[in-house]
């Protein structure tokens, strides 16, 4: 070979599925990073709540459907963060262990508030909806996700309703807890009786607040 002849390309990937792992590695910390500076925006209030809590669940979701990839071998996303260096601990509390928009998490009231009657059958409805699911033994993560997390934005939605009513913050605590489960888990008996119990208390006390409300 003459010293001007190129050098064949250097490959860092042997095969597709290698190429692949690395693929999905790079997006796992593309999410992290555009969470936190999306988090960061934010508190510095750079963007509206409206904004930012769509951004923010769709973050969210594809962090999930990710880590359901690359759960077995990265079965700690911390040190993945901490392994490259990335120093994004609002990232971390979003992605890994709250599993919902700050907006959410919170009650902070948005431009999305709808018209509080609206939201009050929309509430009644998800509460009926999870108690349903439970009853009908559908227990799977990705069954009940998705429900308790529209009763929590349909609570949310209430301006009236304090930020530490119990049902959001009982809520707020199994939103949490599912996330960090594979979406293919089952909740156990013990788990499952918790949950319906704590959504029927939850829903008698919002029907609770609803008479002090009006009376």
């Amino acid at each position: 070979m003459s010293s001007h002849e190129e050098a064949p390309p250097i490959k860092l990937c042997s095969n597709k599925k290698e190429q692949e792992k690395y693929e999905n590695l790079a997006d796992l910390f593309a999410i992290v990073k555009t969470t936190e500076k999306l988090e960061r925006a934010y508190v510095r209030d750079a963007i509206s709540a409206k904004d930012y809590e769509p951004l923010c669940e769709k973050l969210i979701a594809q962090f999930r459907t990710l880590w359901e990839t690359l759960r077995d071998m990265v079965p700690d996303v911390e040190k993945f963060m901490a392994d490259y260096n990335m120093q994004c601990p609002m990232a971390a509390k979003r992605l890994i262990y709250s599993g919902m928009p700050a907006t959410v998490e919170h009650g902070k009231p948005s431009s999305m508030q709808s018209n509080s009657a609206v939201a009050v059958a929309e509430t009644v409805q998800h509460f009926i909806t999870a108690m349903d699911s439970l009853k009908l033994n559908m227990v799977a993560v990705d069954q009940l996700y998705p429900v308790l997390n529209d009763l929590m934005q349909s609570m949310n939605k209430i301006a009236p309703l304090p930020g530490d009513f119990s049902g959001k913050v009982k809520m707020k605590n199994w939103i949490s807890k599912l996330h960090k489960m594979p979406a293919s888990r089952e909740l156990d008996e013990t788990d499952s009786r918790q949950l319906l119990f704590d959504l029927e208390s939850s829903y008698n006390d919002f029907m609770a607040f609803l008479n002090i409300g009006r009376s």
